[in-house]
């Protein structure tokens, strides 16, 4: 598991590779990935927007900008935590990702979140070890 905490709001992530969708023969790999955001803080927040950068294995990047996830801007009060699980094709058998989410306070500021960069690693990942 992979985690990050910015003001008190901690970011884990948990990807799973996912051989029933992905063949190497085509060159596609897919992993799925929970997220799970706890608001340890004192303050209501709302995650508004997402930022994603993913990385394959050959370097190509894509960015990926929207409103919230998974078609929800969910509303965190102190202790609460919100879950939900995505997924991300490559065309190589390994890769990264990073982000960051906008939150906006019950006061109306706006701040960014980290989210950890992770791994994408697939069984057809062949590591060279020097």
């Amino acid at each position: 598991m992979y985690r990050a905490v910015t003001r008190q709001i901690e970011v884990t992530v948990e990807p799973n590779f996912v051989p029933e969708q992905s063949s190497a023969d085509r060159s596609r790999y897919f992993w799925s990935y929970t997220i799970v955001i706890t608001n340890s803080g004192e303050e209501t927040v709302q995650l508004k927007t997402r930022h994603w950068i993913i990385t394959d294995a050959s370097g190509r990047q894509q960015e990926v900008k929207g409103e919230g996830v998974v078609g929800e801007q969910p509303i965190l009060a102190p202790g609460e935590r919100f879950e939900y699980t995505s997924g991300v094709p490559l065309s190589t058998a390994s890769g990264f990702m990073t982000g960051r989410y906008q939150m906006v306070s019950e006061t109306g500021e706006r701040f960014e979140i980290d989210v950890p960069t992770f791994s994408l690693d697939s069984p057809d990942n062949k590591r060279v070890l020097n």
